[in-house]
């Protein structure tokens, strides 16, 4: 990735986050941050951007962002409950308003017929105010077509699609 990064979406998460005085923070494995170098393409990321982690493997899932073994075990790296422990933990452990998460297979290999080859979950957290029992997260799930750089590209900008979907909705 370098600087040439379409910046018109990035620059509407950029503008929403500063309007509301919000921060995020991602978790990526299969974008590998990529998502986090969208969002600091855009100048004064600062103001908005906390922290991207690249938590590729099982043991940085736990060890970075709280992910259950039992969940990892259970259902797999590339899964809706990993995804969700995955916005959350950033989300919590870095203390924003904001966690953004992506898992999944990006190829060419390591699919199955249950998660095939582009199958991705993205997930936001959102962390509501002590006491208001507004937060929550949301998870879901896209299969993408194309080769590998083609399926992080696009799953990057779906991330970033439903984080702004999801700040614009507060």
């Amino acid at each position: 990735m370098n600087d040439d990064i379409d910046r018109e979406l990035p620059m509407a998460v950029a503008d929403a986050l500063r309007d509301r005085e919000e921060t995020v923070a991602v978790a990526e494995s299969c974008t590998g941050g990529l998502i986090g170098a969208a969002l600091t393409a855009i100048p004064g990321a600062t103001d908005y951007f906390d922290t991207g982690l690249t938590t590729y493997a099982y043991d940085s899932k736990r060890r970075h962002l709280g992910v259950s073994r039992e969940h990892l075990d259970e259902h797999g790296a590339v899964s809706e409950p990993v995804a969700r422990e995955m916005a959350r933990g950033v989300r919590d452990t870095t203390d924003v308003t904001w966690g953004v998460a992506t898992t999944g297979v990006a190829g060419p290999t390591g699919g199955s017929e249950e998660t095939p080859v582009g199958t991705v979950f993205v997930a936001v957290a959102y962390a509501g105010p002590w006491g208001s029992e507004s937060s929550y997260a949301t998870v879901e799930r896209i299969e993408f077509d194309g080769d590998r750089a083609e399926v992080r590209a696009k799953t990057v900008d779906r991330a970033l699609e439903l984080l702004l979907a999801e700040v614009d909705a507060r």
